[in-house]
């Protein structure tokens, strides 16, 4: 059976190219984390950046994100479709701002937690998730998991004795 609201939509149109994760979405297995792999190489070009920057992108990230996930989700008449990641991105983004090393264990431990408060969605991401609706509701509960994310990491990479890694 073809899933008909992808069929309504157009990789030609930059909304739904930004809010695909560049075609990542369409992964047909486990989308939400492919968007999140994908976002790393993008993450690797935001870190060449000066901290203030890589913030101010992150916002612009989530402004456009809120519209282009909103006019993704209207195109594709369905809301927070599994193929919209663009919300995957800013979260990842978000979470790997809190590394205290840059390298792939942390980028891996950073990868896990986000995923995990992304699909298991604990108070209060959920609260978001069921009563923020549009763009903003597709957008929300990834930020809010990006942000516990990095607090996690943040915390474990900073006051755990001897770090992890």
């Amino acid at each position: 059976m073809k899933d008909e609201a992808k069929n309504r939509l157009r990789m030609r149109n930059p909304w739904h190219l930004l809010a695909t994760g560049f075609g990542s979405g369409l992964s047909p297995i486990m989308p939400g984390t492919m968007g999140s792999i994908a976002a790393i190489p993008f993450w690797l070009l935001l870190i060449q950046l000066p901290w203030q920057l890589y913030s101010l992108l992150v916002m612009f990230s989530i402004c456009i994100g809120v519209y282009l996930c909103h006019q993704t989700a209207k195109d594709m008449k369905v809301h927070d479709h599994g193929s919209i990641v663009w919300d995957e991105f800013v979260g990842m983004w978000i979470t790997l701002m809190a590394l205290p090393v840059n390298s792939w264990q942390w980028v891996a431990a950073g990868f896990v937690v986000f995923r995990i408060l992304d699909i298991w969605k604990p108070w209060p991401i959920r609260w978001f998730d069921r009563n923020v609706h549009g763009g903003m509701g597709i957008m929300v509960d990834d930020i809010i998991a990006g942000v516990l994310a990095a607090g996690v990491i943040f915390l474990v990479g900073h006051y755990w004795p001897a770090g992890l890694f």
